[in-house]
């Protein structure tokens, strides 16, 4: 099975698949097989034994696990998606995954920062320092614009448009978008932007010195490592359940809403595909309510 997962793998980086996405399906595609050894109880597996039993036990174990179904429904999607292409390359008469459905998910709205906590949040950064302008930088910019994590870390220079207000991103499937930028986002990077190279080491490469954000050892950020940092500045101002710059990216999404954005127009700055993806952001706030009450009742 193992040969067959490093072909898939390396056809997903042949097809232009974003190093993330890659490691994710690398990630979910090896746990099945790790779980077909135990569950076979082999050193190695054939492609001929893997059916569709054997792809529900797998699911099985993941739910006893307390996988969320989410997560659960992601590793079935790379199970789907690898064994599509072996069908198609002829490896195995037919997908042991098709049949099966996805678990229903369960409806949570997305975690997000009040007016006054992202106001709080901006505050905290030390900006005396080249390091305290750049993450002021990250929390403004995620912020302002509402790009995802990956967004933000493939960001390069000649990506930022300052006369234009705006950035360039490569979404998911590297798509490219054109999202605005607010004006206190674009003051805070540039100043970022005039210090940055005070952030280059020995380590910085040629890949690196094109980079927007620099890790203290003048690299661009690993995923885990702008997670953190975002993590640890929302901890100071917030008790929200969930705190990485997707919670920035949510709470992008809600203020825009609750001040009257068109929904459309909010679809096409986050980048996606359906306007029902969106619509997780038209959740009710007291203060949506509150307005929405002032604006229609009559003796408000």
């Amino acid at each position: 099975m193992e040969e067959y997962v490093e072909n898939f793998i390396q056809y997903l980086r042949s097809r232009g698949f974003s190093a993330h996405t890659v490691e994710a399906y690398q990630t979910d595609i090896l746990q099945f097989v790790s779980f077909l050894k135990k569950y076979y109880e082999q050193e190695t597996v054939a492609l001929e034994q893997v059916d569709t039993t054997a792809v529900r036990h797998f699911l099985g174990s993941l739910f006893e696990q307390h996988f969320q179904k989410k997560s659960i429904n992601r590793k079935l999607s790379s199970l789907r998606s690898l064994f599509n292409v072996l069908v198609k390359e002829k490896k195995c008469s037919q997908n042991p995954v098709q049949r099966i459905s996805h678990a229903k998910k369960e409806k949570r709205l997305p975690s997000f920062l009040s007016e006054e906590e992202a106001k709080k949040l901006m505050d905290l950064p030390n900006t005396s320092s080249v390091v305290g302008l750049r993450d002021l930088a990250i929390l403004e910019l995620l912020y302002s614009t509402g790009i995802r994590r990956g967004e933000l870390l493939e960001l390069n220079m000649n990506d930022v448009d300052y006369a234009g207000s705006c950035v360039r991103v490569f979404g998911k499937g590297s798509k490219q978008r054109i999202v605005p930028c607010g004006s206190i986002a674009l003051k805070t990077l540039k100043q970022y932007c005039s210090l940055r190279q005070k952030l280059f080491t020995e380590q910085t490469t040629n890949d690196d010195k094109d980079a927007v954000f620099l890790s203290n050892n003048g690299k661009r950020f690993l995923p885990w490592t702008l997670t953190l940092l975002v993590k640890t500045y929302v901890a100071q101002i917030s008790d929200v359940s969930k705190k990485s710059p997707h919670t920035l990216r949510h709470t992008f999404a809600t203020h825009l809403l609750n001040r009257g954005a068109d929904l459309r127009s909010v679809k096409e700055m986050l980048g996606h595909e359906q306007l029902s993806t969106t619509q997780i952001y038209t959740h009710l706030t007291p203060e949506r309510l509150k307005k929405t009450y002032e604006q229609a009742h009559p003796r408000a």
